[in-house]
């Protein structure tokens, strides 16, 4: 194997702890919360693995995450990015069985816009042959939350709501869920969007910008009786479709896409009809789900992107030496996953 360089190219940030902002997921300029760095290659201590980077994907939580609007401290000089995946170049005590082998990977203690990165041997997940770079370095923070979130909402009934739905996650939940026979509404904020995401498996979709909208989800909650809403915007239409829906509803939260604060208007319907409102955070069911519930996840998920039943929409791929000069433009292309590459 040959020698490993003592340096290496890393996107850090600038800034510690958490900000008293809440801008959502978008910037105007990554140079105000990211620079440029050569830092040392880590190396990976008991249970971590070293992976040379080949691909990192862009998600909404990493630009909460650099803000520090997210639910984890900001460390400054360390890089940013949380998933990607690469080849494990170097392992410590107890994950040698990772060694040489290609891996997804969420970034834990070291962020994965770099080109080595360390993590914890229990976040890889070894890439068949068949799952592409692109695909290996989305593997995780959607495929797994759609999955694990439509696991929820397949056992409160026929339909489900999805919200941002043009979204990489929308997406892939829209299909999951006609796949397994479910009844997916989506919620838009486009009408062009509306015969896509029907095509990809919503039963139906509701622009939100139509004034017709919450009497049609009105109507459609009473004949298909939704009992669960995902939920990436949590705005004020958010919480009137919530209000909407029928008895024994969740609204399951898992981003937080709109700047609003929504005002809760019924709150007796959480006494009366026995409504609840909750958080999902990937991070807690990887850590708390049995493994072997994880690995039936895990590997239907890869079955799915190696037969082309899911994919990785892309909508531009960025250098990693150019994150910090390129990556507002890139995030503006459209719906499709930023997918940033040594």
């Amino acid at each position: 194997m040959a020698a490993l360089p003592s340096k290496m190219f890393a996107v850090i940030q600038t800034h510690d702890g958490y900000s008293d902002t809440a801008s959502g997921p978008f910037i105007d300029d990554a140079a105000d919360w990211l620079a440029e760095a050569d830092l040392p290659v880590p190396a990976p201590g008991p249970g971590q693995v070293l992976i040379k980077l080949r691909a990192s994907s862009v998600n909404p939580s990493d630009i909460h995450f650099i803000k520090g609007e997210y639910g984890q401290p900001r460390v400054k000089g360390t890089a940013a990015g949380f998933e990607g995946c690469g080849d494990v170049v170097a392992t410590g005590t107890g994950a040698e069985a990772l060694q040489g082998k290609r891996v997804a990977f969420i970034a834990a203690g070291a962020g994965a816009w770099a080109e080595y990165v360390v993590t914890q041997a229990l976040m890889c997940i070894p890439l068949r042959p068949d799952v592409s770079d692109e695909d290996g370095s989305a593997q995780i923070v959607n495929p797994l939350t759609a999955m694990a979130m439509v696991d929820i909402a397949k056992n409160s009934g026929e339909a489900f709501i999805v919200s941002a739905a043009t979204s990489q996650l929308g997406k892939l939940m829209c299909s999951l869920g006609r796949d397994l026979g479910l009844k997916p509404i989506a919620i838009v904020r486009r009408s062009d969007a509306v015969e896509s995401l029907k095509a990809l498996g919503a039963h139906d979709v509701l622009v939100t910008s139509d004034p017709m909208m919450l009497e049609k989800f009105s109507k459609l909650s009473s004949e298909l009786k939704p009992r669960v809403f995902l939920d990436a915007v949590a705005d004020q239409i958010s919480e009137q479709i919530f209000c909407a829906m029928p008895n024994g509803a969740r609204w399951v939260c898992y981003g937080k896409l709109s700047t609003e604060t929504p005002a809760l208007t019924q709150t007796g319907q959480l006494i009366f009809m026995g409504k609840q409102i909750e958080g999902f955070w990937l991070t807690k069911w990887m850590t708390s789900t049995p493994p072997e519930d994880q690995m039936r996840v895990v590997g239907e998920v890869q079955a799915r992107f190696a037969d082309g039943r899911w994919k990785t929409d892309v909508s531009q791929r960025l250098p990693l030496r150019n994150v910090v000069t390129g990556l507002a433009d890139a995030l503006k292309k459209g719906d499709g996953k930023v997918i940033i590459a040594p």
